[in-house]
């Protein structure tokens, strides 16, 4: 019978939380670090053999693997419900760092900075939501409301949420934004259209809508860069 070595049995440079304390959180490799998280690998592979054969099944991409949801990860032999909570729970820590990277009161004027500033908010999201985010006079954030959330292809959006949180946060303009899950960057005829609807209730009561960004996880399209959008 083949002895399987488990990680106490390695040279103790080699062990991932040694390595870790020894050479620095970046000399270790994602199944280094992945099997530190999970604490354990099972009887027949060591954790980080189980985290190289996880990171393996999503072609070693990161972003691929922060999408998984706990069924999916247990669909792994030798990772059960806990080590897969353990994982999401890192990923998601790791998502949220984003958002501490932000400035306390971000200048959204432009597409770009919209993108690069809620990015995180919309990004390995399995389904469309739909959101408002509040401007003063000088393009400086009041606000974020979460307006609805949907399914793969369509959110319901009420228009009447929009304006009351405009008019609470007496807002000067608001920059609409919701994420495409397939990773479709075209407006859809109902994307045009609830824009319009928008537009025409913001005219109303004299407030802008500066822009309606649509999100994929690693692109955007503004309708204002697009010429989607009426001034």
């Amino acid at each position: 019978m083949i002895h399987k070595m488990v990680i106490r049995e390695w040279a103790e440079a080699d062990r991932p939380r040694e390595k870790l304390k020894e050479r620095g959180r970046r000399a270790l490799t994602d199944a280094e670090l992945l099997a530190i998280i999970i604490g354990s690998g099972s009887r027949t592979e060591s954790a980080v053999e189980l985290c190289m054969r996880l990171l393996s099944g999503v072609n070693q991409n990161l972003l691929q693997l922060a999408k998984l949801e706990v069924h999916d990860l247990c669909q792994y032999k030798g990772i059960g419900e806990a080590k897969a909570i353990s994982i999401i729970a890192a990923l998601e820590l790791g998502r949220r760092r984003q958002d501490c990277l932000q400035e306390e009161v971000p200048i959204l004027n432009s597409s770009k900075r919209v993108y690069e500033y809620f990015r995180s908010k919309l990004q390995d999201l399995p389904n469309e939501e739909f959101w408002a985010i509040y401007l003063n006079t000088a393009c400086k954030v009041l606000d974020t409301q979460l307006i609805g959330r949907g399914g793969n292809d369509f959110t319901p959006v009420d228009i009447r949420t929009i304006f009351r949180f405009a008019l609470l946060n007496r807002s000067h303009s608001i920059i609409l934004a919701h994420n495409h899950p397939s990773g479709t960057l075209k407006a859809s005829d109902m994307d045009i259209r609830i824009t319009k609807k928008i537009t025409q209730a913001a005219d109303l009561l004299e407030i802008r809508i500066h822009d309606h960004l649509i999100f994929t996880d690693c692109a955007y399209l503004s309708f204002r860069d697009e010429g989607l959008l009426s001034c």
